[in-house]
């Protein structure tokens, strides 16, 4: 939230002080600023000692008020009849505005105009990420003994933001590292060794280590707070989401405070998928969410907590440092690979359709300069398309390890044949169908991946992909509107 937002926040505070009673202080307050025609509003007090956050449900408007006191952040929520408090239809685009004083705000009667729907949001190149945000969070960390969990997407430019934390003194003890190692160049499920970082001699808890699944006491000892700054992809199946949600269940267990510093989703346009039946629940999916979810991470952290979705259902003391100009319909483009068989946004864009393959002996192209962007097999017949998979840094021993493998080249797919496909099973269909080996086709990391029992079979009966996928479209529907409230960019 910039300073030229609303001052809702202030605006709800005085109302409060002159004895209206909080019910009403957040009628006037909503009823008047919450532009007509917007569907998620927020705005701060300027010595950001609260803000506002206000999101239409199905049953009226859901309102937030944070209070950020000794650097904790307390929620209210209070429900109001649609009937007391204008429609909202559209979503609302990060440059529109409302009153900016908050005495005038109060009373006036006056109305924002908002983008439609149909309006092009900015370029994801203007879309400043949470660790920018300089002004915001290093506040919080003052005086803090920080753990920071990044890797090599942790950007600002071309500045890390462990150098933009250190700069800014912040005390960082600790760094976490995920799947890939801090440095993203090791294996996909390798196991990386603790390590200390060459450059500022600080300590790296590989937390990919394949030795224990919780925090050491000797390094639980050395921080405060865990700081969280990595890319993520928005797939349920792509692992740094699982490693966020473990160090929150640790934060949470051990009384320290936890920080995100949201980055934009690149598959954060839609939702798609089935949704994780938790018995197939494992390290490449953790939580009941479908394939492609939608949410940041910021986003995702605020409804695991407060689904109760952490272990024993706890709740750790989430901030997020939200991005700014950036909303839902954004195409936001990487400007770093997020791991090393995901280097262009065509294998991003298709990575919910091809990650299937990994319980196939089909090969997706690792070792290959195409990976996840085609597919094949030796035994596959009438392919134009051939490749040989070798073994290369990021891709040590690929499936079908120098051998002639005939397929399908997907890289020349536009971005937006690639989006509207989402969770497409037709190129996984088409390779079964072609091998002819039944049930030896899947192995049983199918069920993990897709997240459901049933699809297999149904592709072992000939259904196609269109129908398979709508067996899920209901599920889909349930999960936005269960998603909804914690979003915190419009849709």
């Amino acid at each position: 939230m910039s300073d030229n937002e609303p001052n809702a926040a202030s605006a709800y505070m005085a109302c409060v002080a002159r004895g209206v009673g909080e019910e009403n202080a957040f009628l006037t307050v909503i009823s008047v600023l919450v532009p007509k025609n917007c569907r998620t509003f927020i705005a701060k007090n300027r010595d950001g000692t609260a803000y506002i956050r206000a999101f239409r449900t199905m049953r009226g408007i859901r309102i937030y008020v944070y209070y950020l006191m000794d650097k904790r952040i307390k929620a209210k929520i209070l429900m109001m009849s649609m009937a007391l408090v204008p429609a909202l239809s559209y979503a609302q685009c990060p440059h529109c505005t409302a009153n900016d004083t908050a005495a005038a705000a109060v009373v006036s009667t006056a109305e924002t105009p908002c983008c439609t729907a149909e309006t092009q949001c900015p370029a994801g190149s203007h879309v400043v990420v949470g660790a920018a945000r300089t002004d915001v969070y290093l506040p919080l960390l003052h005086g803090k003994r920080v753990a920071l969990f990044s890797n090599h997407t942790g950007m600002v430019g071309n500045r890390h933001t462990l150098d933009i934390m250190l700069e800014g003194g912040v005390n960082v003890t600790t760094i976490f590292s995920p799947e890939h190692g801090f440095r993203g160049n090791a294996d996909a499920g390798e196991h990386v060794s603790s390590s200390v970082d060459p450059v500022t001699g600080i300590p790296i808890a590989s937390l990919y280590d394949g030795k224990r699944r919780g925090i050491a006491p000797e390094v639980l000892a050395k921080f405060d707070v865990i700081v969280c700054d990595i890319q993520d992809v928005g797939l349920r199946y792509y692992t740094y989401y699982v490693t966020m949600i473990r160090l929150m269940e640790q934060a949470a267990a051990n009384d320290k405070d936890f920080v995100v510093l949201d980055r934009p989703n690149p598959n954060g346009m839609y939702v798609d998928g089935p949704v994780l039946d938790m018995k197939y629940a494992s390290g490449v999916g953790r939580l009941p969410i479908p394939v492609v979810h939608g949410m940041t991470l910021g986003e995702l952290a605020q409804m695991a907590n407060g689904e109760g979705w952490l272990a024993d259902g706890a709740r750790c003391r989430l901030t997020v440092v939200p991005c700014a100009e950036y909303t839902h319909a954004t195409r936001y483009r990487l400007p770093v690979a997020p791991s090393p068989n995901l280097r262009t946004m065509t294998a991003v864009y298709l990575y919910p359709a091809m990650c299937y393959f990994e319980a196939t002996p089909v090969s997706l192209g690792r070792g290959t300069d195409k990976p996840f962007m085609i597919y094949g097999h030796p035994d596959m017949k009438g392919r134009d398309y051939e490749f040989t998979p070798r073994s290369v840094p990021g891709a040590k021993n690929p499936p079908m390890l120098d051998r002639l493998c005939h397929g399908v080249d997907l890289s020349g797919i536009s971005d937006d044949e690639a989006i509207a496909g989402g969770v497409n099973l037709a190129y996984l269909i088409d390779a079964y169908r072609d091998l002819g080996i039944g049930d030896k086709f899947f192995t049983a990391f199918f069920e993990k991946l897709i997240g459901r029992g049933d699809i297999r079979t149904m592709i072992e009966h000939g259904m196609d992909a269109r129908a398979i996928a709508a067996t899920w479209a209901d599920d889909v529907r349930v999960f936005k509107d269960r998603r909804r409230p914690y979003l915190l960019y419009a849709e």
